[in-house]
């Protein structure tokens, strides 16, 4: 595992570029090809870059599935959740409400965590740990399933606060939300929200070290 292959996007940047989905594809194709370049938008002031050219095996990566209802599966606890084989993930869970607000090395804490099985049991496209809530576009490769994949993220970020920091009771809430993402568009859309999430929620940081994105995630 490659973690410096993380790309942290610093905050306060001008526009950059999303890219968009010029041609639909046909319902039911197993993956999406990369998109073109033929027309661009800003997304406001101070975006950060999810694809831009040099990087567009981002999406050829996601390898994203037509959801097909025949082959999901569905599960509830408080919330339902969809299972898809082969599905790409945009997942949040928020901090427990009577903990406070994650300092700066707990949130390093989360983020190694996240990183640390990349390519072995997931790809990580792009991440974000807030104050109180954390982001995650991922993939869960080598039948990994992502139930499995958010209960270890939590328990052990969950352990080392309790041990390093002296945090007690629950540190995470138990639910968590979770969403098939259905195609390129959605991707590239979550994508630009995890990112973009530091700056809207403190627009006058001008960096934030707890941000990132995955730009080769075939090694």
């Amino acid at each position: 595992m490659t973690r410096d292959k993380f790309q942290k996007s610093p905050v306060g940047q001008a526009s950059v570029p999303v890219t968009t989905k010029e041609n639909e594809e046909l319902v039911g194709q197993a993956s999406l090809p990369v998109t073109t370049k033929e027309n661009k938008e800003s997304v406001g002031q101070a975006s950060l870059p999810v694809i831009s050219e040099e990087n567009e095996e981002l999406v050829e990566q996601a390898s994203l599935p037509a959801l097909n209802k025949e082959q999901v599966s569905i599960y509830r606890r408080k919330l339902p959740h969809w299972r898809q084989a082969g599905a790409v993930y945009f997942v949040t869970w928020r901090l427990h409400p009577s903990q406070p607000e994650l300092t700066p090395d707990e949130r390093t804490i989360v983020v190694a965590a996240l990183e640390h099985f990349q390519n072995e049991r997931y790809i990580l496209f792009a991440h974000v740990v807030m104050d109180n809530h954390a982001h995650v576009l991922v993939k869960p490769i080598h039948e990994n399933v992502l139930q499995s994949i958010l209960h270890s993220w939590k328990s052990f970020t969950a352990l080392q606060m309790q041990r390093q920091f002296r945090r007690q009771r629950s540190i995470w809430q138990d639910e968590y939300f979770d969403r098939i993402v259905r195609d390129e568009e959605e991707f590239l859309e979550k994508a630009q929200y995890i990112l973009n999430n530091p700056q809207k929620r403190w627009p006058e940081r001008e960096e934030y070290p707890w941000v990132g994105y995955f730009d080769d995630a075939s090694e």
